[in-house]
């Protein structure tokens, strides 16, 4: 499933590409048609992530809530603003198994800020590899899309998500207001603390295990299956710990690193969470998540720090990556 910085780098997209400009909407599968004739000729004014779950808003107070899940994805094409991370992944933008990043240094996108817009056909389906010429505008829909947005320059189309609504502003509200704190919804110093404050009270007065606490959405938005095991395994914290017992500065640091973390995956396109890494290797975790993660994936082979085997388990319905000695 697609975790935080997917999200928010999805939105991002939609923010250099089709905020401000007139929406034509409609649904090619027919499952989102009452949906999509609402969003029909309005201009789209917003679009935000927290956690999985995205909001784009269009004039006169509409919005659209799309919750990827695991088999959601948007794909753009058209005049689309491109990092090195989108063009390795050929536009395919919310599933955490997309390609690594390949450093062209020679290129004109950079990870670190979108580039100028390019006309391009990205990837349109998972099956089907597209060239970068577009001979038709605008691109026939492929597969089962359940909503396209198209502007005079650009197209998105949502395939696959578990979620696609349409709600008004009290309903974005009170889904928002049921949401854990997102370290990238705040702004001032103030609402940073307070959202710190809020995750770490509600981890300490939790009987609950730490290693399901992180993936519970009311608690914190955006972690999911890879940042929830790293960041136990930054922290050297047993997963089967109660929220209560685990150290106020403990949890505090955990909110830190998770913010660290979070703002380095919506800059590359990638979870990297191995940190001092030299130009050579950086760019190797950037390219291959075997050299992205500390445990993740790694069942059964020795432990970066220690050479104890890493050891997998299901927490709370997923696969759970850690460590036995270093997060003993």
């Amino acid at each position: 499933m697609p975790e935080g910085h997917s999200v928010h780098r999805i939105t991002r997209q939609f923010g250099r590409n089709f905020v401000g400009h007139r929406i034509e909407s409609w649904s090619p599968q027919g499952r989102f048609a009452e949906g999509a004739a609402i969003l029909d000729g309005r201009t789209m004014t917003d679009a935000k992530a927290v956690g999985k779950q995205m909001f784009l808003e269009f004039d006169g107070e509409v919005w659209l809530r799309v919750h990827l899940g695991i088999y959601g994805a948007w794909d753009f094409a058209g005049d689309i603003t491109r990092d090195e991370t989108i063009a390795s992944a050929n536009g395919r933008m919310g599933q955490t198994n997309q390609r690594g990043t390949i450093i062209d240094a020679d290129g004109e996108d950079s990870i670190s800020s979108i580039g100028a817009p390019r006309r391009a056909r990205l990837r349109m389906s998972e099956q089907e590899q597209l060239g970068d010429e577009i001979t038709e505008w605008p691109p026939a829909p492929v597969g089962a899309v359940r909503v396209r947005l198209l502007t005079d320059t650009a197209v998105a189309d949502l395939r696959g998500p578990t979620a696609c609504e349409i709600l008004d502003a009290a309903q974005v509200a009170a889904v928002i207001a049921k949401a854990g704190p997102d370290p990238l919804l705040e702004t001032t110093p103030k609402a940073r603390r307070a959202a710190e404050d809020r995750f770490t009270e509600a981890v300490r007065k939790k009987q609950t295990a730490i290693g399901l606490l992180l993936m519970d959405q009311s608690i914190v938005s955006g972690i999911g299956n890879v940042y929830r095991a790293e960041l136990l395994f930054r922290a050297r914290l047993n997963p089967h710990t109660p929220g209560k017992l685990v150290p106020e500065d403990t949890v505090r640091e955990l909110w830190k690193d998770w913010t660290k973390l979070l703002t380095i995956g919506v800059e590359t396109g990638q979870m990297m969470t191995m940190d001092k890494l030299s130009k050579v290797d950086y760019e190797k975790a950037l390219a291959k998540r075997d050299d992205r993660h500390w445990v993740y994936k790694r069942d059964g082979l020795p432990c970066r720090v220690c050479g104890t085997n890493i050891v997998l388990e299901i927490m709370g319905g997923r696969k759970l990556y850690w460590c036995p000695k270093d997060q003993a």
